[in-house]
């Protein structure tokens, strides 16, 4: 990552961490702003109890399943992929994020991708897709279609959590990650290694 880049992170970090626009930060341990590197984006919904306590996304159970699938696609958050979430602090129980907590948050998130530039951006269930792209319509109807806006491709898929409680989605999330390969050769590195695609 170029330190220009790295700075403006930070900066923004600074900000999110001391952030009170909505209700989640007064019952959350910490803000869970987002890593990685540069290259694909990842977009969560929001982070859980085991993101909450390292203050890292997707590092619990549905984490460890979204690193694997990143992996079958030659993805890794310490190589080129940067993964966060819609609100960067935990709601009560993982419930759903409420319209008044991601749009307080969504000014973050709108300023990670101006400062990452990503070209393709990976939605991780309903609620990313609802509110990165102001999308109404249910995951199951628009996973696996390229969605454009403002010169970025998103694929919307299901969340690995989804892929937890069904596992048969796992065939559906592969063919997604097939696409998004393709597509990063396409864009972003023609010599992008994926070991199974």
């Amino acid at each position: 990552m170029s330190t220009e880049i790295t700075l403006q992170l930070d900066e923004l970090k600074k900000k999110a961490l001391v952030c009170r626009n909505c209700k989640l930060r007064a019952g959350c341990q910490q803000v869970v702003f987002g890593e990685g590197q540069p290259g694909l984006m990842v977009i969560g919904e929001g982070p859980g109890a085991e993101e909450d306590r390292l203050g890292r996304p997707f590092v619990g159970t549905a984490g460890q399943l979204l690193d694997k699938i990143l992996a079958a696609g030659g993805f890794d958050r310490k190589v080129n992929a940067y993964i966060t979430n819609i609100v960067k602090c935990r709601p009560p129980s993982n419930r759903i994020p409420s319209a008044d907590e991601s749009a307080a948050c969504l000014p973050y998130l709108q300023a990670q991708i101006q400062i990452l530039q990503p070209q393709i951006i990976l939605l991780l269930g309903a609620t990313a897709l609802r509110y990165a792209l102001n999308r109404s319509e249910g995951i199951t109807k628009v996973r696996g279609k390229w969605r454009e806006h403002e010169g970025i491709l998103y694929m919307p898929t299901f969340h690995p959590a989804a892929l937890l409680r069904d596992p048969r989605r796992k065939i559906d999330v592969w063919v997604d990650i097939q696409e998004v390969v393709k597509k990063y050769r396409e864009l972003v590195d023609p010599e992008h290694f994926s070991p199974y695609c």
